[in-house]
């Protein structure tokens, strides 16, 4: 009997506390507006039709994330191997100034946006951020290929990314 109740409990739990995998990102994600480095605002739309036809690796992060920053040497070696991928960086600081400084401090190379709604906006709600940095991997025709990577060094970046 114990059995029983442990395997549908198990089940439940897998089955209703799974996040669901999007590969299309919704229109308010798309029209929602983030800030680049020259103060201009742009939708995230914009920012992905900069891009299209090539491979783009979006990071979410922050420069209070501990784990953003220790993770900043895989992500630039992930750079070095994978260079024909756009590199997006959004970033839900709290600041624009310490965000640029951050940049600027660990040479951050990549295409940056500031997210005015952090982790609350619509791109947070929709990828349900619980963790950052947060990986995913949009296609060259804008469908999302990896919705969730936590790590830099995450295997299944470089298996998308191949």
């Amino acid at each position: 009997m114990k059995r029983i109740i442990y395997i549908i409990f198990a089940g439940l739990c897998f089955t209703s506390c799974s996040k669901d995998i999007q590969t299309q990102l919704s229109e308010d994600v798309l029209n929602e507006e983030y800030i680049n480095l020259e103060g201009d605002s742009v939708s995230f739309q914009e920012m992905l039709s900069e891009h299209k036809g090539k491979q783009i690796v979006i990071d979410v992060w922050a420069s209070w994330c501990r784990d953003c920053i220790v993770g900043l040497p895989e992500l630039k070696a992930l750079q070095a191997e994978k260079s024909d991928a756009v590199y997006l960086f959004l970033s839900a600081d709290r600041n624009i100034e310490t965000w640029k400084r951050t940049i600027e401090k660990y040479n951050i190379e990549g295409v940056h946006y500031f997210m005015p709604n952090g982790t609350k906006g619509q791109l947070g709600e929709f990828i349900d951020i619980d963790w950052i940095p947060r990986y995913l991997i949009v296609d060259s025709e804008g469908h999302i290929q990896l919705f969730e990577a936590i790590e830099a060094d995450d295997p299944l970046i470089r298996k998308t990314l191949n």
